[in-house]
């Protein structure tokens, strides 16, 4: 489900070849699914509490296996973009629920690998989605980038329904915060929406802060909604909890930082230095590969040492990665300068990652933590969409300056150069210069995508050196509910020796 965000931009070519349809349905491909996976994050995760954690998920599951397959066979782009978001929806369902089930079932440090476990995948696969997107449409069709999810959810509902544990007798329908739920739905999917729209509408346009506009009225109306209602579908009260706020901080930066600066690294490999969408996403392995290791070491050090200390760390070493990446991010330095910043990526985000996702979840009853968990997917996406627009206007700018030192790139096609080249698409950039002299600026616009990312990156090292102290100063012990290191034991007194 998180591959299924990125997976498709890889196959865009090949699906307008073969459903025709304009740029603008292309986009909602992905717009689509964006929108409604995190629109229903948090209302999926506070109904679970109320309807039942197994019920909710093998719901999640059947709809985004029913859609997937209608992905799959979709006649038409119109139909392709219904179908997408409709399996937005489906997603939401299984993600909010993912962490809940596991809490309702694990306890203390057995919590914790378990959340490591799935955490550390689920934060490792937005790296190989380019590889799995690149082999299956190398190897077959775009259609099965959509038709490979039916076998995988079947088998997924044949082990809920083996595997699971029953959901305990259902409450009354009649107190649950239907308007909230319905509320908070419309304003994160109008908020995603404006994030996700931004950069083709333009930051300042009229729609672009029209939209942003009415989500944050939106969002200003929910909360004094769920200040008055018995049982809101956020409570409020758990924000004067210093730990799960630092739960949620951690999570919007944390995916600020990590995914939104995904975005112009692999700009800058596939544009600046010319990798194909394959070749990138074998590259990205080398974040893949530690993270994943790192993840489950990071499950293991919670028995030991407290979660605030361990996420410092991590965002630590993800602020060296990240300086790292930005200083060999030059199109004269070979491309292998890079993997010790990549590495250092990855190693940083596992160890950070599973404790994180943990901590929401054990500062809460396990009747809430459907909950606590929708507010972190939630922020989850709105952080990564915040920080790939943020980054994008470093980015950007940056591009911007570099094209204006260049005489050629001074005339009336500034803006069409700079934005093409923004979106890793030099050769439509060439377009607009004359053939003698389109050498010369491809050098110079490689040179300014790799000093725009170089930049990107620095601001990420920040915002994780941000993230660490924040872990640091309101991750507190005595909030957690479960899942802290595990008291030593205290040796029995010896026993006096006889006489």
């Amino acid at each position: 489900m998180v591959i299924d965000i990125t997976i498709v931009s890889v196959a865009l070519p090949s699906i307008q070849s073969d459903l025709g349809g304009s740029l603008a349905a292309l986009q909602w491909i992905i717009i689509g699914y964006t929108v409604t996976f995190g629109a229903f994050q948090q209302a999926a995760g506070s109904l679970s509490d109320r309807l039942g954690r197994r019920a909710m998920f093998m719901s999640g599951i059947a709809l985004f296996t029913l859609s997937s397959l209608a992905c799959g066979v979709a006649p038409n782009a119109l139909t392709l973009d219904l179908a997408r978001g409709v399996q937005g929806v489906g997603a939401a369902f299984v993600l909010a629920n993912a962490m809940p089930l596991i809490a309702q079932v694990y306890e203390g440090q057995a919590r914790n690998m378990a959340i490591a476990v799935w955490g550390t995948t689920l934060g490792a696969c937005g790296a190989v989605a380019p590889v799995i997107g690149g082999l299956l449409v190398d190897l077959t069709q775009w259609r099965y980038l959509f038709l490979i999810n039916v076998p995988i959810g079947a088998i997924a509902l044949f082990l809920c329904r083996t595997r699971l544990p029953a959901d305990p007798p259902r409450t009354s329908l009649a107190g649950i915060d239907w308007t909230g739920a319905g509320l908070l739905v419309l304003t994160l999917g109008v908020i995603n929406f404006g994030l996700t729209r931004g950069e083709d509408q333009g930051w300042g346009s009229a729609a672009t802060l029209a939209q942003l506009g009415v989500g944050v009225v939106l969002l200003a109306g929910f909360l004094v909604l769920e200040r008055r209602v018995q049982a809101p579908t956020l409570d409020l009260s758990l924000f004067r909890v210093p730990t799960f706020v630092a739960a949620t901080l951690i999570a919007f930066f944390s995916r600020f930082a990590t995914v939104g600066g995904s975005v112009y690294y692999i700009l800058y490999f596939q544009s600046a230095r010319g990798l194909s969408p394959l070749q990138n996403g074998l590259l990205m392995m080398a974040i893949f590969a530690p993270q994943l290791g790192m993840g489950l070491v990071a499950g293991k050090l919670q028995a030991k040492y407290s979660p605030s200390h361990i996420i410092a760390a991590g965002f630590g070493i993800l602020a060296i990665g990240g300086l790292a990446m930005a200083w060999s991010f030059d199109r004269d330095t070979a491309i292998w300068a890079a993997l010790p910043g990549l590495l250092l990526w990855g190693v940083g985000g596992g160890l950070a990652g599973s404790p994180s996702m943990s901590l929401a979840v054990n500062v809460v009853p396990k009747q809430r933590a459907g909950m606590a968990s929708g507010a972190i997917n939630s922020l989850f996406m709105f952080g990564a969409g915040a920080g790939a627009a943020i980054f994008g206007i470093l980015f950007r700018d940056r591009i911007s300056d570099r094209a204006g030192g260049e005489p050629v790139l001074a005339g009336a096609d500034h803006d069409e150069i700079v934005s093409a080249a923004a979106q890793g698409d030099i050769s439509r950039a060439l377009e607009h210069v004359p053939d003698a002299v389109t050498g010369q600026v491809r050098r110079t616009l490689e040179t300014a995508v790799s000093d725009g990312a170089s930049n990107v990156m620095t601001w990420a090292a920040i915002i994780c050196v941000g993230t660490a102290a924040v872990a640091l100063t309101l991750v507190r012990k005595k909030d957690l509910l479960t899942g802290a290191p595990e008291p030593e034991k205290t040796p029995d007194k010896a026993e006096p020796e006889p006489a």
